[in-house]
């Protein structure tokens, strides 16, 4: 089995983490790679919608309920602490890159948004990014990236990881 590449995408709220995923996925899919996302949250949330049939089998009492329709599936589960990233990886499929939001203090490698509205100073050490994606012109000897360059972004990961090439 392969390693998949596992990326942090990471920067202070608000910044366009989201945004800058969308795009980038939109490219990743362009070449034909397939994508896993995994958004790390740092509060309790309610994913399933209240009233639903997994909802209420959840509040009875099941430990794991899935859903599965002819093109999803989903998966609530009840766990005793946060799950590390690499048990999390391991539950995505068959798919050729993991990008995650969030993840700002784990090991893997990561590419911050900075924008500067938000901040002036980077939120990661620099030994730990791949790029900087930004509308500040950042001289690290790390690669950057404008805003709108999510497709040289891709180049830099398909290149780098060897992506779609088995």
């Amino acid at each position: 089995m392969k390693d998949i590449p596992v990326i942090s995408v990471v920067g202070e709220s608000g910044v366009g983490k989201t945004t800058f995923l969308e795009k980038l996925i939109a490219r990743l899919k362009a070449r034909k790679l397939r994508v896993g996302i995994i958004k790390h949250h740092v509060h309790n949330i309610e994913i399933d919608s209240p009233g639903k049939d997994t909802w209420r089998h959840s509040r009875a009492g099941a430990d794991a309920v899935a859903i599965s329709t002819p093109g999803k599936v989903a998966l609530f589960r009840r766990v005793e602490g946060e799950m590390e990233l690499d048990q999390l990886a391991g539950i995505l499929g068959d798919v050729d890159i993991i990008l995650t939001e969030g993840y700002k203090k784990g090991s893997r490698p990561k590419i911050e948004i900075s924008r500067v509205e938000y901040s002036k100073n980077l939120i990661s050490e620099p030994s730990g990014l791949i790029a900087i994606v930004s509308d500040i012109n950042w001289d690290l000897g790390i690669p950057v990236f404008g805003l709108d360059e999510a497709d040289r972004v891709a180049d830099l990961l398909e290149s780098r990881y060897n992506l779609g090439k088995s």
